[in-house]
């Protein structure tokens, strides 16, 4: 079956996407429809509702006197997202435990593997893209739909605050597969769900304290969720 044709507004929405997940175009740049029109050789009118698309997302704003530009980021959007989702994910992983497979368990390994050996050559993207997978792959069995949906909504839009927490503190990588280790040792003996529940909230508690240590010092207390 041939995959649908993007319409021009389509191409350009994904076009300009990608270089904000990308941050070849970081918070603040001005997005010159012009130009993008010439780089995707189209007219302004495609890149403008692409824009008004991008807009509706909160990727882009519009600024007086200046036009658009990727959207600055909101420090404490990016915290009450990192929050819910240690709760969210901590609970799902919790109801998930009990569900998950040895062969649910060993991919989970093999993913975490494959984290460690991109330390070496760190990509912050690609290791964030592998984190998802890993806590997909244990939260997969959650049996509330609604729970695992609002996880997946969360790392979505954690995805449009920030492309990847790691650029920030890619010293947390080294902390985070380890962590990983001990989250998938709790599930594969039959620790008590409080303590899986705990020791996954804490995981991302963790990340979120990194990040906050790093980018605001004289704020950061910790989120030391229980």
């Amino acid at each position: 079956m041939t995959a649908p044709t993007l319409s021009k507004s389509q191409r350009a929405y994904h076009w300009i996407k990608e270089r904000i997940a990308a941050q070849t175009y970081t918070p603040g740049y001005r997005l010159v429809l012009g130009a993008i029109a010439g780089e995707l050789d189209m007219s302004v009118v495609p890149v403008r509702e692409a824009i008004r698309q991008l807009e509706a997302e909160g990727l882009v704003e519009f600024e007086h006197n200046v036009g658009a530009r990727v959207a600055m980021v909101d420090d404490a959007q990016y915290r009450h997202s990192m929050e819910a989702l240690s709760i969210l994910e901590g609970t799902a992983t919790a109801m998930a435990a009990r569900a998950l497979t040895p062969d649910d368990l060993r991919a989970a390994r093999a993913i975490n593997d494959e984290m460690v050996r991109t330390l070496d050559h760190f990509n912050p993207s690609a290791f964030t893209a592998l984190n998802q997978r890993f806590h997909s792959t244990l939260i997969a069995p959650c049996p509330n739909p609604r729970l695992h949906e609002l996880v997946t909504l969360e790392w979505a839009r954690l995805s449009r605050l920030r492309d990847s927490t790691f650029s920030f503190v890619p010293g947390r990588a080294h902390e985070s597969v380890q962590e990983h280790e001990q989250i998938v040792a709790l599930i594969e003996n039959g620790a008590p769900l409080n303590e899986i529940e705990h020791a996954a909230r804490r995981h991302h508690a963790a990340t979120l304290d990194a990040y906050l240590d790093h980018e605001h010092p004289d704020e950061a207390v910790g989120m030391h969720i229980l």
